[in-house]
């Protein structure tokens, strides 16, 4: 399964190890979700001006926000594994709030990055979190799949 994953900010420095991480982290969210290893997720790290554009053009919110999540089967139900598409879509990243939450939550940056980037495919795969009960299925999800990979607070 591709992970294509791009830096387009230059704020933070970004070594191979976080890229080798991220790549990590989606493969095993899709792992555990029992999705196609053929499908292609796009990651991009980005700055807060960036995220805060895509913010205001997407959601209609005009502030920074840590991710967003752009699924090619959105408001679909996602189709069957030989039905899929190759594209799930687009995880965008900003590192400057990743590196804010992570000293505000006492947790490393590499931590929060992996962190958001499950809660991202998670979002590309259909999950939300409008409701309580959804915020709890996609939490338990996202602390699963970082604890397989031995990502700890």
């Amino acid at each position: 399964m591709p992970v294509l994953v791009s830096n387009l900010q230059e704020e933070i420095p970004v070594e191979d190890n976080l890229y080798q991480l991220v790549e990590a982290v989606v493969m095993e969210s899709l792992k555990a979700e029992g999705y196609s290893t053929e499908a292609e997720v796009g990651l991009i790290f980005v700055d807060d001006g960036y995220i805060q554009s895509l913010n205001a053009e997407y959601r209609g919110i005009d502030k920074p926000t840590d991710v967003l999540s752009f699924a090619m089967h959105e408001g679909e139900p996602m189709p069957e594994e030989e039905e899929a598409e190759d594209l799930l879509g687009d995880i965008v990243i900003s590192l400057p709030t990743a590196l804010r939450q992570s000293k505000e939550y006492g947790h490393s940056f590499e931590r929060e990055v992996a962190f958001l980037s499950a809660h991202g495919v998670l979002h590309l795969l259909g999950y939300d979190h409008q409701t309580e009960a959804e915020r709890q299925v996609m939490r338990e999800k996202e602390e699963a799949i970082l604890g397989r990979l031995n990502i700890t607070r």
